[in-house]
């Protein structure tokens, strides 16, 4: 008989054989702290205009070429626990504002290095937290009174550009101009009047080929597929769109049909064929020229629709359907009946455009009632049309939050610098401990001008003085750093017009100061067994939004 081995004492006696646990500062928070300083290492040299891009090899081995922080984290799939929560606050930053994602990795980074100065110097994790959430509190209370510039019209394209200019410079540097003007241009037409701006109401559609100036916006909806039929253009159409097969329907029951003679084949045959010819010819008898299926067309079907000039679009993605028909502001039909004229699209102009050796059908609305835009994007490679996708979306994010509310702060280092100001003199009014980190709180929030330098090859030492040189005078709130001088140089951001939009200063500072504060208060890491056999498989996204 085996002898069986007595555990240890305490917690190891509690738990199955394999569980690991950690305690204690050494073991647990500083663990932690190390954990998160490397990852948010990782992120600040990807930080700003001129961040670096990484190369990221994802789990099923594609590539990703890219300086965006929130596909950086979608990508890399981080694994330990304290890490994770940055990226958890990370996209709970990117589901509110959709931009501010590497600025929350970032300031929660900062302040756990500097909470590792105090907790060696022996003050608590307790009071460092509660010195964290009073100076987040004063941020917040101060931040409002920072606001330099306003957006009161949100359909005047030049105010919206003049603002969302910084937001695509951070992700395509040298790029900006032409983006900002189709990304304004895309988000001001489909603006409606009354409700709130949709982010889904602007696609992108990439073509291989030719270079980004050929981009272009494309009032309505553009798909990368080709007709069925022979018709290939129509012109202020109605349009009905089937989520079903258009073709001979099939009957619900299970039958047998006994066939005696070759007359009652040749009846059975043509009733089906004149079936489906009614059909058609009751659908071509609405008007409509255009004919949307989310299955398959049969040939016989194709057939009749090229006997009645009707064009024929297949379309795969049901979500695609459904953004079809807002664009045609028509009902999607489960069964091929007879639309009404109510359930009927219209559009200006549905036709095939070649653009390089890609085929694409347009639905174009030129009237101002289009609901949805779609930006075409062209370049030589994947990696980069995807890249430019993900500053297009930045950009249409920024538009929804303006649109929201078009309040903007000092961009370029400048508002941090001028928080940390202000935030330094109110630690020294302060009489307990937690003065201390609130003081490493306003240090903490050096760490965007830095960042800034750094990634431009500029001393950010020099940097930083000049900046708090220029802030100390109660005059140069709005002084930031000048990225496109040789060396370090500020800048007054009202003339150079870098903004940076309020909600995503004010909600990237909480989920920041958040995480951190978690992080923290954590005192023990216990780990179970990982379970034997393979790793659960994750809920996959849509077909379209993956």
């Amino acid at each position: 008989m085996a002898l069986s081995v007595p555990k240890a004492p305490g917690v190891p006696q509690m738990l199955k054989d394999g569980a690991r646990m950690y305690s204690g500062l050494e073991e647990a928070v500083y663990r932690n702290i190390t954990a998160c300083k490397e990852f948010a290492q990782t992120m600040r040299s990807a930080y700003g205009p001129n961040g670096m891009n990484k190369m990221i090899i994802n789990h099923i081995e594609k590539q990703f070429v890219t300086s965006d922080a929130g596909t950086i984290m979608r990508e890399l799939d981080v694994e330990h626990p304290a890490a994770k929560l940055m990226v958890m606050a990370s996209q709970m930053q990117d589901a509110e504002v959709g931009d501010g994602t590497n600025f929350v990795v970032i300031f929660a980074g900062a302040l756990l290095e500097k909470a590792e100065e105090l907790l060696r110097l022996g003050i608590t994790t307790a009071e460092i937290a509660d010195g964290y959430e009073k100076a987040l509190e004063k941020a917040l209370e101060i931040l409002p009174k920072l606001v330099c510039h306003e957006v009161k019209d949100f359909r005047d394209v030049a105010q919206v550009k003049e603002v969302m200019k910084s937001a695509i410079m951070s992700k395509q540097y040298g790029q900006e101009d032409f983006l900002t003007d189709l990304v304004t241009k895309a988000c001001v037409s489909i603006l409606p009047d009354k409700g709130t701006f949709n982010v889904d109401n602007i696609r992108v559609c990439k073509i291989l080929g030719s270079g980004l100036s050929k981009s272009e916006v494309v009032h309505g909806m553009v798909f990368k597929r080709f007709v069925e039929g022979d018709v290939t253009y129509a012109e202020k159409t109605k349009i009905a769109i089937f989520s079903c097969p258009v073709d001979i329907i099939q009957t619900e029951t299970k039958g047998t049909v006994l066939i005696k003679s070759a007359d009652e084949l040749m009846n059975f045959s043509s009733g089906e064929e004149s079936l489906l010819e009614n059909q058609i010819k009751a659908i071509a008898d609405t008007g409509a020229k255009v004919v949307v299926s989310g299955g398959k067309v049969g040939d016989m079907a194709l057939h009749f629709l090229n006997k009645y000039k009707i064009m024929a679009v297949r379309l795969n993605s049901k979500f695609d359907l459904r953004r079809l028909a807002r664009a045609v502001n028509g009902t999607v039909l489960p069964r091929l009946t007879t639309p009404s004229q109510e359930e009927l699209g219209y559009c200006d102009k549905v036709c095939i455009e070649e653009l390089g050796d890609t085929t694409v059908v347009a639905f174009r609305n030129e009237g101002k009632d289009s609901r949805i835009a779609t930006i075409v994007i062209r370049g030589a490679t994947d990696n980069f049309m995807d890249d430019i996708e993900r500053a297009i979306d930045d950009g249409v994010n920024n538009f929804k939050c303006l649109s929201r509310d078009g309040r903007y702060v000092p961009g370029a280092g400048a508002v941090e610098i001028e928080l940390a100001t202000q935030i330094a003199a109110y630690a020294d009014t302060l009489p307990g401990l937690e003065q201390y980190a609130v003081r490493r709180f306003a240090a903490a929030l050096e760490a965007f001008p830095k960042a800034l330098a750094e990634n431009t090859g500029i001393n950010a030492t020099e940097l930083v003085n000049q900046l708090y040189l220029a802030h100390a005078d109660g005059k140069g709130k709005t002084i930031g750093f000048n990225i496109e001088a040789e060396k370090a140089e500020t800048v007054d951001v009202t003339t150079s017009k870098i903004y940076d939009l309020f909600q995503s200063k004010y909600w990237g500072m909480k989920y920041a100061v958040g995480a951190a504060t978690t992080i923290l208060k954590v005192d023990q890491i216990i780990m179970a067994k990982r379970a034997g056999g393979p790793k659960p498989r994750q809920n996959a996204g849509s077909d379209d939004e993956s």
